[in-house]
């Protein structure tokens, strides 16, 4: 899959795309149904936005990103996703509606199609709407597309996603999601204090993200890259480690039955299921009898995955 980001050096090979547009935070059920109606004898494409809006215009408030960037990428990919224009939003938001319809997705993108869901608002002050976006499309030549909601009066949505993940229930988000919900990245040195423990992890940052409710998780690992790629078991604590003082959150995987240096690769966890909430243990020995246990019940949840 390509990804453009700038909107005004699109190659003809990318050009005449039928896409669907949104900002496809999580890449769930709804977000998916909208990209199937794009399928056809175009290729298919996705016109997305970085940063997301909501960032620009609530810069204060809590992190709510269910993916990054380079997550939401990879799943777009997975999904048969050709092309991914990814447009700086900054540069985006202060266009009028038209102006964003006739020089970006008509002039510059050059979209034969644009698939978009029923609630879908653009431009600047949110002034264009379905009907604002088909009249443009039929005067500069390019089909529209509008989707219900998925769900009916329960939409599938990111906002009952986070809900979901806050409240440790990730099953609930994936059946929402239609995949588990996944933390990418690359791995960060940490202070090796599992290693001690024997239990090497593998470290994540979550910043940026929505933070799933804090404590033990049995996970799927995809190790993405090098010589070790491939798919793992493993237990991961989400958190700020009370046993060690007040930290910033972060994941930390232990991988079941693995044998090497992830420094630097880049690695996916997918929350599979919720075991127990963060706690604080009377001396080591006790946290690493707890450890024992949690990698205990995750491999019996992982069971058969």
């Amino acid at each position: 899959m390509r990804i453009i980001t700038d909107h005004r050096a699109v190659p003809a090979g990318a050009r005449g795309a039928s896409a669907a547009m949104g900002n496809f935070d999580g890449v769930h059920r709804g977000h998916q149904s909208v990209i199937d109606l794009a399928r056809g004898a175009a290729p298919l494409a996705v016109v997305t936005f970085e940063p997301h809006p909501r960032t620009v215009f609530a810069p204060d408030a809590p992190a709510f990103r269910l993916m990054s960037p380079e997550a939401r990428a990879h799943r777009l990919e997975k999904l048969g996703v050709e092309t991914l224009f990814q447009l700086p939003f900054r540069e985006i938001a202060p266009l009028s509606a038209e102006v964003f319809m006739a020089d970006v997705l008509a002039r510059d993108l050059g979209l034969a199609r644009v698939v978009v869901g029923a609630d879908f608002r653009f431009g600047k002050g949110r002034a264009g709407h379905a009907d604002t976006l088909r009249e443009g499309g039929a005067r500069l030549g390019f089909d529209v597309v509008l989707t219900d909601l998925l769900g009916g009066d329960a939409p599938v949505s990111s906002t009952a996603i986070r809900q979901a993940l806050s409240d440790g229930r990730p099953g609930d988000a994936a059946e929402m999601l239609g995949h588990w919900h996944r933390i990418e990245g690359p791995v960060l040195h940490g202070e090796k204090r599992g290693r001690g423990l024997g239990y090497p992890t593998a470290n994540l940052s979550v910043a940026g993200l929505h933070l799933p409710r804090l404590g033990v998780y049995a996970v799927l690992v995809d190790v993405l890259d090098g010589p070790r790629a491939g798919r793992h078991h493993g237990v991961a604590s989400l958190g700020v480690r009370p046993m060690f003082g007040t930290n910033a959150p972060n994941l930390e995987t232990f991988l079941f039955d693995f044998d090497g240096d992830l420094y630097g690769h880049h690695i996916s966890v997918a929350l599979v299921a919720f075991l127990r909430p963060e706690a604080r243990f009377d001396g080591l020995p006790a946290l690493i009898a707890q450890m024992d246990a949690d990698s205990a019940e995750a491999r019996a949840a992982l069971n058969g995955l």
